[in-house]
């Protein structure tokens, strides 16, 4: 893959995009079936072969949750560089992915591109993390691949939180001491950020004050904070509030996709790069749903090369809203993602697959 083809990632209108996205996914098709026989054996299944595709709502697809029971991988054992897993929060079996040297480099590559449309500059960071998640003591998961692919745009990267998770707030003190009256970037998991940064400060009666220019990141763990009625809006008001955080990005990704994240923007919609996309699908019969109507989100990726990785079926549900029109003035599909499709619902759509089969 050349990245350069697909830059810069939120210019590239609908009919080009999907036809050069299609284009490319019926090539990985291929390269996977040759070389993986996990995926050529689900897709011979579910599918009855590879064939050339003419749109998305054809392209065949794993389920992501196969990652978690069968190692996928479509390079030799020598050429692996990296093995990644997922967080495998909640007693969950974590997703493994394998990287070759190329895959992890075109995904770091791909990441930055998108980031910089957000932050185009470095700036000292603070991370709402502990250092052993990157250090090599928390194993390399998704929150140690997160929070270093984001470091490329930090310096003087500090760690709030101590070992077990509780924050430092001298730590703090000092950071906005230094960096006080200079642009900061904060980043963190969600659920990090709202109970040991915004619960944690107000337990403890603490304010701080970030320059106005501040931007934070965060993503992920939006499940518990559903389960708390914890809402976005509630949660960006929480910054602005006790910190003065204004300018706040979720993003939506998984480490099956690395690289292929979809950022908010400020209308508060997530939006897909040049070199990914989504679909909705029904849970119930997987047919492809019109905008605004909520389902099971569908991923692609032009970027996994050393696993299949290039069309998944998740467990997340939302809906897209629109397509090279969000007043934000990014080309692509925007969306919003809803939660996890419930257990009962998941049986489900096992049914159906299972019937497909």
């Amino acid at each position: 893959m050349n990245l350069q083809d697909w830059l810069p990632p939120y210019e590239m209108e609908a009919a080009e995009k999907t036809a050069r996205l299609v284009a490319e996914l019926n090539v990985l098709n291929r390269h996977h079936w040759d070389r993986c026989r996990p995926y050529q054996n689900v897709v011979k299944s579910l599918f009855g072969g590879i064939h050339e595709i003419d749109s998305l709502a054809r392209m065949p697809w794993l389920p992501v949750s196969l990652f978690k029971t069968v190692e996928l991988s479509s390079v030799p054992a020598e050429q692996v560089v990296k093995v990644m897993a997922s967080s495998g929060t909640s007693g969950m079996t974590p997703s493994r992915i394998v990287l070759d040297a190329e895959t992890a480099t075109v995904q770091a590559r791909t990441l930055v591109s998108i980031v910089k449309e957000f932050l185009p500059e470095r700036r000292p960071m603070l991370v709402i993390d502990e250092r052993g998640s990157v250090d090599g003591r928390s194993g390399f998961n998704a929150r140690a691949a997160a929070i270093l692919g984001f470091a490329k745009f930090g310096a003087d990267h500090t760690y709030l939180l101590d070992d077990d998770l509780q924050p430092r707030w001298d730590v703090l003190a000092g950071f906005l001491d230094r960096y006080g009256d200079q642009p900061i970037f904060v980043f963190g998991f969600t659920w990090l950020v709202w109970e040991r940064f915004v619960n944690a400060a107000s337990k403890a009666g603490r304010r701080f004050d970030f320059p106005e220019s501040t931007v934070m990141i965060h993503g992920g763990g939006w499940k518990k904070l559903q389960q708390q009625a914890v809402s976005n809006e509630l949660f960006k008001n929480s910054l602005a509030d006790q910190f003065g955080i204004k300018h706040v990005y979720d993003y939506y990704g998984m480490i099956e996709q690395v690289g292929s994240i979809y950022m908010e923007c400020a209308q508060g919609v997530l939006h897909a790069p040049s070199y990914a996309d989504i679909i909705v699908r029904s849970p119930e019969t997987l047919d492809v749903l019109p905008a605004n109507t909520p389902g099971l989100i569908q991923t692609f990726s032009v970027l996994p090369q050393s696993y299949p990785g290039h069309s998944l079926l998740t467990e997340d549900m939302g809906a897209w809203l629109g397509e090279d029109d969000c007043p934000c003035g990014r080309k692509g599909k925007y969306f919003h993602v809803r939660g996890r499709l419930p257990k009962a619902e998941l049986r489900g759509c096992s049914d159906v697959i299972a019937l497909r089969a």
